[in-house]
Formats: structure tokens, sequence, C-alpha cells
């Protein structure tokens, strides 16, 4: 019987991925008409109830003509190579999306516990770049994760349902083994932020070979907001990088460090449509943190540009052929904050696990414990529960920056230990400067949060699963 089952299993998952495959490829062209009629077609093979009420969703965002759908034709018809269609799409859709989810939850009914859905690893810290406020710091070759660790890890996170990994670091592209663990996991999803100074022709090449990892390249704004933290003729080479991920029909975004002195000109329509034009399909908003070496608490963007940020970005995801999300802001769109395993985790370059890329302390590490075992920690734990409570208002999500309060209750009654120099700084030394910054942001997000658009099904969660409501919303229909 066991026999039967996964050879249906596997027949199922073939056909959805062809089918995916085949929506992909259509989506730029077809006709409203014609994507309705795929969304129909597509229903059929999910696998629940909550992925069929999913794309029910998605199929409501075209029956109402939403800029969405302006934005994902975009999206796939970029002269966007093949390779990304049969892998980078179809891998996403048909195995993070919806295969994960089912293995997720059979986890859930077996553990549980509902793993997140995906990771970020840094499996080095090197970096060619020094710039001032990041965390990276300066870290030697012998700091690194080895090509079997990251792979033990990878292969954890699939039995997990987990098919989407994002590498961060450090500059990933210092790591030298790692497009070879793209090729060797390929049917993983991969986002890696860089500084795109590495890009070079022939790791294009091979990035466009294997279709199946996005780039996301930092930039500060222009070439004087660039340089001036990354070092002069970066933005040239950020620039030459773009240009041959473009030509080459790769898909890549940038990845934006929003400081109080670059808030206005990153969140302006003119240099998203910059973005656009030198072929970014999707970017990341992160607004500045002092953490790292030698923190600047003046950096970061003032509660009302922390606002007016969240406001652009809502409104450019509606208007703009761009996937725009903002970390901090877009808290409505996941259900608050995902860190602590909820929705994922950070594994950096010694192996600590810990709960979030900007939250540098950690109780486990990944070369003594299993990812599993991390997160049914009582460390995470704690980490979700507090969430629930902290969550009446999803705009102010974080533990660092909106409920400081909260980090170091959890960090002193868990014996967490800092993973990076200065680290404990921000449960000690800046503690009432985020005190008051949560203070005065909240009073901005909870009079925004009144006048919500919590029925424009854009905000809604319909394209990020909110896993623990789903699970709730299968049980309700399989009760009735």
């Amino acid at each position: 019987m066991n026999y039967v089952r996964r050879a249906k299993e596997k027949a199922k998952a073939y056909a959805t991925r062809h089918v995916v495959a085949q929506m992909a490829r259509m989506l730029a062209n077809a006709s409203d008409e014609s994507l309705i009629r795929m969304t129909r077609l597509a229903e059929r093979f999910m696998v629940t109830d909550t992925q069929r009420r999913y794309v029910r969703e998605t199929r409501v965002i075209l029956e109402q003509g939403h800029p969405a759908l302006d934005m994902i034709r975009n999206f796939v018809s970029r002269d966007l190579h093949p390779n990304y269609y049969q892998n980078m799409v179809v891998n996403f859709f048909t195995n993070a999306l919806f295969m994960g989810y089912g293995t997720r939850k059979e986890i859930l009914a077996k553990e549980g516990i509902m793993p997140p859905f995906f990771f970020v690893i840094s499996p080095t810290m090197r970096c060619n770049l020094s710039c001032y406020g990041c965390y990276a710091g300066q870290y030697k070759k012998s700091d690194e994760l080895d090509f079997d660790t990251v792979c033990r890890i990878i292969s954890e996170g699939r039995d997990m349902g987990i098919y989407f990994v994002t590498i961060s670091g450090g500059e990933p592209f210092f790591y030298e083994d790692l497009l070879d663990i793209f090729e060797k996991h390929h049917d993983i999803s991969y986002q890696i932020y860089t500084n795109g100074t590495l890009i070079d022709d022939k790791v294009v090449e091979r990035l466009v070979s294997l279709g199946n990892a996005a780039p996301a390249i930092s930039v500060e704004g222009y070439e004087a907001e660039t340089d001036a933290r990354r070092g002069k003729g970066t933005y040239a080479k950020v620039r030459d990088a773009m240009g041959r991920l473009k030509d080459a029909g790769a898909l890549f975004g940038f990845s934006a460090t929003v400081t109080r002195h670059n808030a206005d000109l990153l969140s302006s329509e003119e240099f998203v449509d910059t973005m656009i034009d030198r072929g970014c399909a999707f970017g990341w908003y992160f607004i500045y943190i002092p953490i790292g070496r030698e923190p600047q608490l003046d950096l970061m963007p003032t509660p009302e540009q922390r606002d007016i940020l969240r406001q652009r970005v809502k409104h450019m995801r509606s208007t703009k052929p761009i996937l725009v999300a903002d970390f901090w802001n877009d808290g409505p769109l996941v259900g608050g904050c995902i860190a602590g395993g909820r929705r994922y985790l950070h594994i950096n370059c010694k192996g600590d696990i810990e709960p979030c890329v900007f939250v540098h302390f950690a109780v486990d590490n990944i070369k003594e414990k299993s990812l599993m075992e991390a997160i049914k920690s009582p460390f995470f734990t704690s980490i979700r529960e507090r969430q629930r409570i902290n969550n009446e208002n999803p705009l102010v999500p974080c533990m660092i920056i909106d409920h400081p309060e909260t980090l170091r209750e959890l960090v002193a009654e868990h014996g967490a230990y800092p993973t990076h120099e200065g680290a404990e700084t921000l449960v000690n030394e800046m503690a009432d400067y985020l005190d008051s910054y949560a203070v005065e942001y909240g009073k901005l997000a909870n009079e925004a949060w009144k006048n919500y658009g919590k029925k424009d099904i854009w905000t809604r969660d319909v394209w990020t699963v909110d896993e623990e409501e789903l699970v709730e919303a299968d049980r309700e229909v399989a009760d009735d």
C-alpha cells in the first residue's frame, strides 16, 4: 500500500510540475480569460483544500483586473532564460509552495510543529568590501561552514518540506563551493544577497545554466550613495553586473538598506524605475539596524521616514511591474514577525542557529543539533509564543526595534550567547534608545493600522502562505 501511495504522489507531483511549467511559459502572452482557465486547471492538481483556496483567491485577483496581474506578466516576460522557467519558477511553485507544504503539514501532525517555509544560511562571512554598519566584520576562510555541512543542512530542510533557501553573508560569492551547492541540490530555489562585485561573465553563465538561483544585489541609491558606503567604484561594478545578468536573461533583483540619509531616494518612484530599467524583477527594502561593526544610531531612519517608506512600498507594489517588499513594514503580509522558526531562521558561518539574520544571539549550533531540534528548542519556542502576544498590530513585528524588551527578556531567560562581537549592545547600551524608538514609531503604526486596507486582497496573505492560518483553515474545512 505504501508503494502504491508513493507512486500516486509521485505521479501527481510530476503532473503538477508539468502544469505549472506550462502556465509559467504561457503567462506572458496569455489573455486574461486564458489565465483564469489555467487557474481552474491548476486547482484540480492541488493536494489540499487550502491550496485549492489559494488558487481560487489568485483567480479573484485576475478576475478583478488587479495591478498585480501586470506585475506578474512583466515578471515573466522580461526575456527570462528558459532555464528559469524550468527550474526556479517551477521549483518554487511545485516544490516550495505545494509539495513542500504537504510535507510540512505531515510533520506538524507528527511533531506538533510546522517547519518554516525557508531558512537563511551564511556559509561565509568573508567579504571583499568593508561597509560601515555591516555586521559581517572581518572574518577568515577558517570561519566558514564546509561543503558537507551546508549540504547536510539543505538536505535536512528538504526532508522537512523546505525547498526555498536564502544565501547571505559576508559575500556569498566569496564561498568557493556556492554554485556547486546549487547544482547538487538542484530542486531547491535559492535567493542570494550579494554586493554584486564578483558577478563576472563566468558566474553569470553558470547561474543561467543552473536556473535555480536569483541574486539580490545591494545598492544604497545611485553612485554617490553606494560608493560612499561601499567604496569608490562599487556602483559601477554593480551596474555592470546587472547589465550582464539582464543580457543573459537571468532572474535577479535589488536589495536596499534604508538609512536616515537615503530614505527619500530609495523609496522614490525614480529609483524603482531605474532598477526596473536595469532588469530587476524584485526588490527588498531593509531599514538600517544598529548592529555589526561600529553601529551608528543616527543612521536609523526616523519613525516618520519608516512610515513613509511603508506607504510608498505598498503603493509601488500595486503600480509598478516589479515585486517589492519591505522586511519590517510588510508584517501584515506574513502575519507579523517571522523569526524563531515560525517562517524562517538563520545559520551563520560558525553554525550558530540564530532566530533572525539581525538577531545575533543563539543557544544551539548546527554542528551539534539538527534543524528540527533547533526549531523545537525552548529559545525558539519562547520567541514564537511572544510573537503571538505581540501580534496585535503586525505593522510593529520586530523584537529588535518594535518590542525590544522581548529580546532582552528572552536572551536573559535562555542564556543566549552573542554570535558576533558587539551584539550584546542591543540589549544593554542601546536599550533606552530602542525603547524610545519603539514608542514613537508605535504611535504612527497604531494609527496606520486603524485605516489599513484589510479588505484589499493584495494586503492578505495570498502570495506568502501563513502556515498556521492555513492549517487552521484546513481543519475548519474538514469539520464542515
